[in-house]
């Protein structure tokens, strides 16, 4: 199989730990989309704990319900960081703008989604990010081709669990790979 037939949506992408890019040493992207044209994701494990998700919708006018769910914020990517997503169970959809990335999970960026939320309703389980990771065409297949990445498939824990420190080492336990024995040297053979 050629590296540009693979399909990585709905997949997990864990970065290397040489890699070059520090702002992805040690994340964990879930792609949310992938085609000849590039590539579009959200990191899961990079959380901004000094965005609070209720001030946002504060700053947005949306009025915070007794029953608003609490979504934890991260830093999905370098770009477009003013826009947010969310990242949810399959379980809920807005009118528009509601991506099927896979059978249990899907992204909202609208401000629907946002509003469900602050009245308590929506996804049963979700996370925002603000901002993506983006890749232009053959960009994402060229980084796997050296060694950037490897991918997996996610879970609930990995993509909405409380411990983001874990995240990377969980992802790579998915693949059966000890953290501690991974090298940051590939070779070819």
């Amino acid at each position: 199989m050629n590296i540009s037939d693979l399909t990585l949506v709905g997949k997990l992408l864990i970065a290397m730990p040489d890699m070059s890019d520090p702002r992805f040493a040690n994340t964990v992207v879930y792609m949310c989309a992938h085609s000849d044209e590039g590539g579009m994701g959200l990191i899961v494990n990079k959380p901004q704990p000094e965005v609070k998700f209720a001030k946002l919708l504060d700053q947005m006018d949306i009025p915070v319900s007794v029953g608003a769910r609490d979504v934890r914020v991260h830093y999905g990517g370098p770009v477009d960081q003013q826009r947010g997503f969310v990242l949810h169970s399959s379980d809920y959809a807005s009118d528009n703008g509601t991506l099927d990335v896979d059978e249990n999970y899907r992204m909202t960026a609208t401000l629907q989604v946002l509003e469900d939320l602050a009245r308590g309703e929506g996804p049963d389980v979700s996370m925002m990010a603000l901002g993506y990771a983006g890749w232009g065409p053959g960009q994402l297949e060229y980084e796997i081709g050296q060694n950037g990445w490897l991918t997996c498939a996610p879970n609930d824990e990995i993509l909405f669990g409380a411990d983001n420190a874990a995240k990377w080492a969980a992802a790579l336990n998915v693949l059966g790979i000890d953290p501690l024995l991974l090298s940051a040297k590939a070779g070819r053979a």
